[in-house]
C-alpha cells in the first residue's frame, strides 16, 4: 500500500467526492463466512452458528444501500447454492486482470453511482464525478508503486484496508483516502 499520509499531504479529497467514488464501488449485498448458516436468531444457547463471544457467524449480509465493497473477487457458497462476484473486479478489470491507473479511473467513473451507507449524503442525480483526484489516490493506495493494478493485489489490499473482514466499509475506506 501507497503512504496514504505521505499522499495525503500533497493531495486533498473532498468527503463527498469520495462517497461518490464509494457509492461506485460499494454494494447492498455481501457473502462473508461460509461456516455461517440458517440460524434462526432465537438465542438458542447450542446453536452452531453463534459465536462464543456473541453474535451469530453470518453466511452473507444485505443492506438497504451499498454498504460494503467486498474484499474478493468471486465468492461461492456450495451448501447454500450462493455466489456473488464482486462489482468491482466484473466492472473495472473487463479487458484482462490488471488494469493502469488512467483505465481505473475511466472505468470506476464510468461505473453505476447509488448513494452509500456512510458519509456525507450524495443523491444519485449529484454522484457524477467531475474530479478524479479520489480515484486516483485510491488507486495509489490500491498499487502501492506499481503502475498497474492487479484484481488479486486489489483484493488483498482491500482486505488489509478493511482490517481482515471481508468488504471494505465508510470509515476504513474514508481513512484510506486520509478524509476525517
Amino acid at each position: 500500500m501507497a503512504d496514504v499520509a505521505a499522499v495525503a499531504e500533497t493531495v486533498s479529497v473532498d468527503p463527498k467526492d469520495a462517497v461518490k467514488l464509494f457509492g461506485r464501488l460499494a454494494e447492498k449485498y455481501i457473502m462473508l463466512d461460509s461456516s455461517g448458516g440458517m440460524c434462526c436468531y432465537s438465542a438458542c444457547s447450542d446453536c452452531e452458528y453463534r459465536n462464543p463471544e456473541g453474535g451469530y457467524i453470518m453466511a452473507d449480509q444485505s443492506a438497504s444501500r451499498p454498504k460494503w465493497i467486498p474484499s474478493y473477487e468471486h465468492r461461492a457458497f456450495e451448501s447454500s447454492g450462493k455466489e456473488h462476484t464482486s462489482k468491482w473486479s466484473s466492472e473495472i478489470f473487463v479487458n484482462g486482470p490488471a488494469v493502469t491507473k488512467e483505465e481505473f479511473v475511466s472505468a470506476v467513473t464510468e461505473m453505476d453511482f447509488a448513494t452509500p451507507l456512510g458519509g456525507p449524503f450524495v443523491s444519485k442525480s449529484a454522484g457524477k464525478i467531475e474530479d478524479t483526484t479520489a480515484a486516483g489516490l485510491f488507486f495509489d493506495v490500491l498499487a502501492g508503486e506499481k503502475e498497474k493494478l492487479t484484481k488479486h493485489r486489489m483484493g488483498i489490499t482491500m482486505k488489509e484496508l478493511a482490517s481482515g473482514e471481508e468488504g471494505l466499509i465508510w470509515p476504513a475506506f474514508s481513512k484510506a483516502l486520509g478524509v476525517e
